[in-house]
């Protein structure tokens, strides 16, 4: 695995950004508004929050140390930092909803310590239904508590909530699989007879095959591990909650820092939405449209998600990219350095 910036991986996050100009377009939200809004942005407080990005993926990395702790793969909080920071750059130039980020992360724990995979797709997707259960908590809070100040209408937040519930109800069909093995066995018999049909049956898919089971085996088994450590799970659904309070104190200090007071309520809900959007520009598209539905004005709404966006998104993405090239440099040199001995 040595992803590189291509030109298509370049284009889709351009793709994203002139789907988020064209909506700003239709929805006549006036950019020369947002420009100037911007220029009156105080830096010092907009600094602050860019800390907030680094506290964020602490406290995320050291939630999924933990899960790997318990069952016993040691992997030191530096490499889990750097790895996050790899599965983010991932996300980006292969969008997957952010599947590819995990499977980066699995290959990276599994390559520095092989025999390990059930158990870390175990504590991924384990991490991966704390946050999801963080998210809806967020979202029914949110509901409720800006639902009981004002109605909430309008057809762009419906179809947001509708895709993000989508988002957070496959991930649970595939936790409810991977505990009934029948369920599992022919969901993967579907897929293989899938690919063979596409292939021609010029692919030999049954070693595949037995890995899948076997690997799901493990996940059912590490699943219940955590089952019988409690600790452990409160432990990692507190640094989750911490990471995700971070998440969303980025959004609120830079409306601080346009000197517009927003309810955490606003924030929350916006957030909720567009985290569990993955494809570009919806998750702009999202934010601004509840800002704006929720008495936002619209030039500082949308400023306000572009300047949130910069951080959770673009700092996100080079940050990720030095982390790749670092990782990936070092597993080089261990190698040369294994050779030689």
């Amino acid at each position: 695995m040595k992803p590189r910036i291509t030109w298509k991986a370049a284009l889709l996050p351009v793709i994203g950004i002139l789907a988020f100009l064209i909506y700003l377009y239709l929805f006549d939200v006036d950019v020369v508004k947002i420009i100037e809004t911007a220029r009156y942005v105080d830096l010092s407080i907009y600094f602050v929050s860019i800390l907030f990005v680094f506290v964020d993926t602490f406290f995320y990395a050291l939630s999924w140390q933990s899960l790997l702790s318990f069952l016993s793969v040691r992997l030191p909080i530096v490499n889990a930092c750097l790895y996050v920071w790899y599965g983010t750059f991932i996300d980006v130039i292969v969008p997957a909803g952010s599947i590819s980020g995990e499977v980066s992360k699995l290959y990276l724990v599994t390559r520095e310590m092989p025999g390990t995979g059930g158990k870390v797709i175990a504590t991924l997707v384990t991490q991966r239904l704390i946050s999801i259960g963080t998210i809806i908590a967020s979202l029914i809070i949110g509901v409720a508590v800006v639902s009981a100040e004002r109605p909430i209408t309008g057809l762009p937040f419906g179809l947001t909530l509708f895709f993000a519930v989508s988002t957070i109800l496959i991930l649970i069909l595939f936790v409810v699989l991977c505990f009934k093995e029948a369920w599992m066995r022919k969901f993967i018999d579907t897929m293989v007879g899938f690919v063979n049909y596409v292939s021609g049956g010029r692919w030999d898919l049954t070693k595949a095959k037995e890995d899948a089971i076997k690997a799901v085996r493990m996940f059912r088994d590490s699943m219940k591990e955590f089952g019988r450590g409690p600790k452990t799970l409160f432990a990692s659904i507190l640094f989750v909650a911490v990471a995700w309070l971070s998440h969303l104190s980025i959004a609120y200090l830079v409306f601080l820092a346009l000197n517009f007071h927003v309810q955490w309520s606003v924030v929350l809900l916006a957030c909720s939405i567009a985290i569990v959007l993955p494809a570009r520009g919806l998750p702009e598209i999202a934010m601004v449209t509840v800002f704006t539905l929720l008495g936002v004005p619209a030039e500082i709404g949308a400023t306000a998600t572009i300047l949130t966006r910069i951080l959770t998104f673009w700092l996100r993405f080079f940050l990720g990219f030095f982390a790749q090239q670092w990782v990936e440099i070092q597993s080089i040199n261990t190698s040369a350095n294994t050779t030689k001995a």
